[in-house]
């Protein structure tokens, strides 16, 4: 006679070989580096906590329990929101590979995220302070060359550090008179166009052909000698470039994300539509732009006073 089958049923207490599978999990379904790196980082963290204590189970009081731990750290709102979203998403890839219950993936996914109080006011440089930054590179060097190609993709056309890194001389190109940088893909796999102003491509040309660089990244690391190696770079090395010229020219708090943020900043304020600026940094939404120009609505002298059809308006 035959032996039945027995039926698998799922955990509560997952050990760590079944995290590491659910996280592997995680990670393939991801397709950004940078979202992987931050979800790897997550969840590292959670696993460490909870294997911390013996047969802890894997359920929404226990997660409930973590996010009261991460909330007594001084961690952001955002951050921990991240932390969260990253357990969710380990909770829902153990249901989905017959480790963990519907129920209790269910109920993770049902542990609430930390209110944001307040708006991040953010950090702008004024043209000025622009300016001044992409004086700091004053050499001819190599170095100092690609630093200011760098600095001047990242204040001239809003590029994410992610988009820096992957940035190739072939997706520079004519289009309309204009050069651009074509069909990006950014955040969330979205494909955007971005214009190059002149300065900006002067600036990186001025790189490029005298390090002879034809095709391929446009930005490539450089050893202690000087020499160029390898391809491209990583976005902690632009975190340090910006930290270092910045802070040679009095500007200590200014991170690359900032320089973004002027560049939105700097349109708006010289005209530039709202919406063209929206297509320029690949937002989905109006309202993650307006938080980028630190916009709020006016109500004195507010945009539909003069509209021409006043009762006294000229005709």
């Amino acid at each position: 006679m035959a032996k039945s089958k027995r039926k698998r049923v799922p955990k509560s207490v997952l050990k760590l070989p079944d995290l590491e599978q659910s996280k592997s999990a995680v990670l393939n379904s991801l397709t950004l580096a940078s979202s992987k790196r931050s979800y790897d980082h997550a969840i590292r963290e959670f696993i460490d906590w909870y294997c911390s204590e013996p047969r802890l189970a894997f359920n929404r009081t226990v997660v409930t329990r973590y996010r009261i731990a991460l909330e007594q750290h001084p961690y952001a709102p955002s951050t921990i929101n991240l932390r969260l979203a990253a357990i969710r998403r380990l909770a829902y890839e153990a249901s989905d590979c017959g480790l963990l219950s519907p129920d209790l993936a269910a109920g993770i996914r049902r542990v609430k995220g930390v209110r944001r109080l307040g708006v991040r006011v953010g950090n702008w440089l004024t043209a000025e302070e622009g300016k001044k930054l992409l004086g700091a590179e004053t050499a001819y060097t190599p170095r100092a060359r690609r630093n200011r190609a760098l600095l001047s993709l990242l204040i001239g056309c809003g590029l994410r550090r992610a988009e820096v890194t992957t940035l190739r001389l072939e997706d520079l190109q004519l289009r309309e008179g204009h050069w651009v940088i074509a069909d990006l893909r950014g955040k969330g796999g979205h494909i955007r166009t971005i214009p190059v102003p002149r300065w900006v491509k002067e600036a990186v040309d001025s790189w490029t052909v005298g390090a002879g660089i034809t095709s391929g990244p446009s930005l490539r690391s450089i050893n202690k000698a000087g020499r160029i190696w390898g391809h491209g770079f990583t976005p902690k090395v632009i975190w340090a470039i910006v930290k270092a010229n910045a802070k040679s020219c009095g500007l200590p708090s200014v991170a690359p994300h900032d320089l973004r943020r002027t560049c939105a900043r700097l349109c708006h304020k010289t005209g530039g539509e709202l919406d063209q600026i929206q297509f320029l940094l690949g937002h989905v939404s109006i309202q993650t732009t307006e938080r980028y120009l630190g916009c709020k609505q006016r109500f004195h002298d507010a945009v539909n006073d003069h509209i021409g059809l006043e009762p006294d308006a000229p005709s």
